[in-house]
């Protein structure tokens, strides 16, 4: 374990915290438990780390656990932190995008902090953590220090960032990430109904996030709605007919487009 390696408690089991523990553990910290409401989730986590104990409930008070971070949907993020018993002046941290730091706020005996890996995260896909964002939050100094070292023992982009800013970066991320995979979707099944691979849009796909990533994405807008070519788009609407919500879509996203095309950034 490498030198003031924590004790730590992970509270959930979902994507986040599958690929967080992993990366704690070979970081050199330890995961001492995994707490989740299902019992398969819990002990497929632990599975995986050392040193871990698949938790059935939330009564840490008398365990040596030094950081408990909570990796669970929003919805349940104050109720879990309000049911959750460490050891006195054990730190306490969320991993939400969304919520701030005063959900945990209520319990005065403990130090509480937000850890939020700026990344989309799925159990099936492996992720390199050294270059996800991590974001840290707390109101005490000393917290804040030891968040730093927890977060650059994983990433080499920390960055401390309040609830407020957080959020908006969370609304970024997405429309950045969440609604470009959903339009990605859109994409797949209308090439699955004209019968063509899905690998036809992949260097498109590629190209694409290369250009905007590079470039301010609405300098480098490409496409009929940019161009004003509105016989393409009437076309297009015409094949979206039989499908409301795409053909919605499709309308609200080129009126966007165009209305950006107007006024370029400055």
């Amino acid at each position: 374990m490498q030198q003031n390696g924590k004790k730590i408690a992970l509270i959930g089991a979902g994507n986040v915290a599958w690929h967080l523990g992993q990366a704690l553990a070979a970081a050199g910290h330890t995961i001492s438990y995994v707490y989740s409401r299902t019992a398969t989730h819990r002990e497929a986590l632990a599975a995986k780390l050392p040193a871990a104990s698949p938790l059935a409930h939330l009564n840490l008070q008398h365990t040596a656990t030094d950081c408990a971070i909570i990796a669970v949907p929003d919805a349940a993020l104050a109720t879990v932190a309000q049911e959750l018993q460490v050891p006195e002046n054990a730190l306490v941290v969320h991993t939400s995008g969304s919520q701030p730091l005063q959900v945990l706020e209520q319990k005065p005996s403990i130090r509480a902090g937000v850890f939020y890996p700026l990344q989309t995260f799925s159990k099936e896909k492996p992720v390199d953590f050294s270059s996800i964002p991590i974001l840290i939050e707390a109101q005490q100094e000393q917290t804040r220090q030891e968040l730093k070292a927890l977060a650059e023992s994983l990433s080499q982009s920390v960055h401390m960032v309040s609830s407020e800013a957080r959020k908006q970066l969370h609304v970024a991320a997405v429309f950045a990430c969440n609604f470009t995979n959903h339009l990605l979707g859109i994409s797949r099944e209308i090439l699955q109904q004209a019968n063509l691979p899905h690998e036809l849009l992949q260097p498109l796909i590629q190209e694409t996030i290369a250009k905007a990533t590079a470039f301010h994405p609405f300098i480098v807008q490409t496409g009929p709605a940019v161009r004003g070519d509105h016989n393409v788009l009437e076309e297009h609407l015409r094949l979206l007919q039989q499908q409301t919500g795409y053909r919605q879509l499709y309308e609200l996203l080129s009126a966007s487009i165009a209305a950006t095309a107007s006024q370029p950034p400055q």
